[in-house]
């Protein structure tokens, strides 16, 4: 199996917002716990530990990058 980055879903707007829904009315550290289960559960479904590690290198990645980004805006 390899990792798809392209969507899946046949309405990506609806598949974010209902992440962004179930984050409504949490605080800061009930979302970041919702956040790590919905990882986990994700993960184990996907159940390819390959597949799985190449999902955590690409997010990584593509948050430093949004980070350095952000840096050299505040410069």
């Amino acid at each position: 199996m390899t990792l798809s980055t392209s969507s899946n879903f046949a309405k990506p707007d609806d598949a974010f917002r209902a992440i962004v829904e179930a984050h409504r009315g949490l605080t800061e550290a009930q979302s970041a716990d919702l956040d790590a289960a919905l990882v986990l559960v994700l993960a184990n479904h996907i159940g390819d530990i390959d597949v799985l590690r190449e999902a955590i290198a690409l997010a990584k990645r593509r948050m430093l990058e949004a980070n350095q980004q952000q840096q050299q805006q505040q410069q």
